[in-house]
């Protein structure tokens, strides 16, 4: 599945599962030894590459005011604003 995230339109991460470390298949697989998954559970599995912090040679940061759009191929998009907190 591809994987997406924008920043005010500008596109950081652009991925898929496929260059995930672990597959799908296998972290539900091992997480089912110790829980029960439902129907509806988020397995956090961290993000595609082009992560802020790692952007070269100075790292970017979300400033509050900022829109962050983003998607899985088949599951969805949502959007959201920073804040100040």
């Amino acid at each position: 599945l591809k994987m997406w995230l924008e920043v005010d339109g500008h596109r950081y991460q652009d991925g898929s599962t496929k260059t995930m470390v672990y597959n799908v298949q296998h972290l539900v697989s091992y997480l089912s030894q110790f829980m029960s998954l439902q129907p509806g559970d988020i397995i956090s599995t961290g993000t595609p590459p082009g992560v802020g912090l790692g952007i070269k040679p100075t790292p970017i940061y979300l400033k509050a005011g900022q829109t962050m759009r983003l998607g899985i191929e088949g599951l969805g998009e949502q959007t959201q604003k920073t804040i100040q907190a």
